[in-house]
Formats: C-alpha cells, structure tokens, sequence
C-alpha cells in the first residue's frame, strides 16, 4: 500500500516514516519547495512538494495513495502570526483529510497531540476521556490543535473520514533537527546552560515509540477513536537530572517560581519581535502551562493497541547521544 505522510521532514513526521518503511509501505510525503528535506535522508520515498496551505497540493500528493498518515503541524509555543498557524493546523487538516477521502484512502491516522487535553489536577495523569474546552487551552498551538481536532472528529462524523486520531505526549529522540521545545531543552541541560528550572512536570516518550504507536493505530485503531501515545510522567527537575548524569555534570538545584520567569519570558518575546527572527528562549504561554504537571496515561492504546513504550531514560540517552553526534551540544 502506498501512504502519504505530511510532516515527514519534522521530528515526529520522520519517524513515522522511517517506521512505515520497515514494515514495507510505498511512501510518498508532502515537503514543502525549499524546506529543510535532512529527516528525508535514508528513506526511500517519492517526494510531492506542496504545503498545507495549498490544496491543489493536497489532492496531487494524496492520488494513488491508500493511506494517509497527517503528522505535519506548525509546533510552536510562540508564533509572530496566529492566523498563519492556525491555517497550518485547523484548515490544513481538513484539506488534507478531504484530499485522502476523495482520492478513495482506506484508512487515516492523524497526529493530534495531549496539548489538546486539560492537564489533571494535583498532578494525577490526564487521560482520553479528562473533560477539557477551548476554554482550557493556554496560547496560540494548544488552541489550534484543539481545534483541529475538533475538524477532525466533524469530518469523521459528518463525512465519514475513516480517521483514527493519536495524541503523542512528549517525544524525544533522534532526528530532531529543528530542534522542537523539547529538545532545545534538552540541549540547553545536556551543555550545562541550563542551572535552574521550575516545577513542573512532563511525559517523556521516545519518538520511535511514537512512531510504532501510529503504526498500530493504522492496524487495529478505532475509527473516531483518539488514543494517547504517552510514555514515563517525570518531575522536570528529575529529567534534568537524568540528563546531567548522562553528561556527567552536576543537575540544577535552583527551583525558580513561576512569576519570576514570567518578566523574564515577556523580555525574551519582545526581544525577538524587536529582531524580527528566531523564537525566544522562554515564553510566556510555555510558562503559563508549567505552572501544572502534565501528565499523561496510555492504557486505552496499550489494551487496545499493544502499545508499549519503552523508559524515559533510554529516550533521553538516545536523545542527548544524537544531538552529540550531530554537533548541537557544547562544553
């Protein structure tokens, strides 16, 4: 069967295709001209230049193709232009879903994210059927995917979409070239820039786990059905310390409260309006959301699924190994 998957140039995107080319899947993915095509490197796929954006794109990448697996996003915790992002994640999804309905795709898998469900309360992991609303979303990417998602599930009720929908929690790994969020954390600790945190919490989950879990979602997913694809819960403090002693430094000791980065995120985001490129170092929504733990459960993919994934250490190990390998860290 030949898939399409978007947002094979990304971090997620890219390991879900290096996953559909083990298992022998005929793969084309949507890159758009000009971007950056190193996470294409080693796959053996047909490239259709496109964008989310342009759904005459669209309909040419999804003809032929009996799958689609829709990973592409624009992840950021701040953006210079919402509406930009949310024509990527809310308008894009559809177009791209409707392009694979009509070009007759037997099955779709799209890539929500748990951005879209309201974090728990005292640190008790959330899960698929946690009550949220728009109303519970902090910044521009958390509003655009939940409503995206919201897209989705009106095509698959009202279109019949045959969309199975998984919600990644927080992956690490290889091939995060950009780097995400995430991984210019990890960076940031793995060199030693980083000698305080706040208190939060996150789910760590190895891409490649990820990638498997949109495989299985592909096989024995629900139609309509959302399933989260979640790994370890660590305090942030624990995982900078995990990191530390994978670099053989001492962890950060110094907890920051959260009103005190606050000025500090407003400052990083004026300053890089001011510059007019990049993103800053801190953001006022990402502190806004660590202010709860976000924490996460997967037992509906692994008794539905037979998801498993494996620790959060081997995750970070793998992680910090290939931003080394590929000159990110220094000191």
């Amino acid at each position: 069967m030949k898939a399409l998957v978007t947002g094979a140039t990304g971090f997620v995107g890219a390991a879900v295709a290096r996953r559909l080319q083990a298992e022998g899947f005929a793969l084309r993915v949507l890159a758009r001209p000009g971007g950056d095509r190193r996470n294409l490197a080693g796959l053996e796929a047909e490239i259709a230049e496109g964008d989310l954006c342009d759904r005459a794109s669209l309909v040419r990448a999804a003809s032929g193709c009996g799958a689609l697996f829709h990973v592409a996003a624009d992840y950021r915790l701040w953006t210079p232009d919402p509406a930009a992002m949310m024509r990527v994640n809310v308008e894009g999804s559809r177009d791209v879903i409707r392009a694979a309905m009509e070009a007759g795709a037997e099955r779709i898998v799209y890539t929500s994210s748990v951005a879209v469900l309201k974090a728990g309360t005292d640190g008790a992991p959330a899960d698929e059927s946690t009550p949220t609303a728009l109303a519970d979303m902090i910044g521009d990417y958390k509003r655009s995917k939940f409503l995206a998602e919201e897209i989705v599930r009106t095509l698959i009720a009202e279109e019949g979409a045959p969309v199975v929908i998984v919600n990644p929690s927080t992956p690490v790994g290889p091939g995060d070239v950009r780097p995400t969020p995430t991984g210019r954390m990890i960076v940031e600790a793995a060199s030693g820039r980083m000698p305080a945190f706040v208190d939060t919490g996150l789910n760590i989950v190895h891409v490649d786990d990820v990638a498997e879990g949109h495989l299985l979602a592909f096989r024995k997913g629900r139609i309509g059905e959302r399933y989260i694809l979640g790994g370890e819960n660590l305090a942030l403090g624990d995982i900078l310390a995990r990191i530390a002693r994978l670099c053989g430094r001492k962890p950060p000791t110094v907890r920051i409260p959260h009103n005190l980065v606050l000025p500090i995120a407003w400052a990083a985001e004026a300053w890089t309006r001011l510059r007019g490129r990049g993103e800053p170092f801190a953001t006022v929504d990402g502190i806004r959301m660590a202010r709860k733990k976000m924490y996460f459960a997967s037992a509906r993919a692994e008794a539905a699924l037979g998801y498993r994934a494996r620790p959060a250490d081997a995750a970070l190990a793998d992680a910090v190994a290939w931003f080394r390998e590929n000159g990110y860290l220094s000191g």
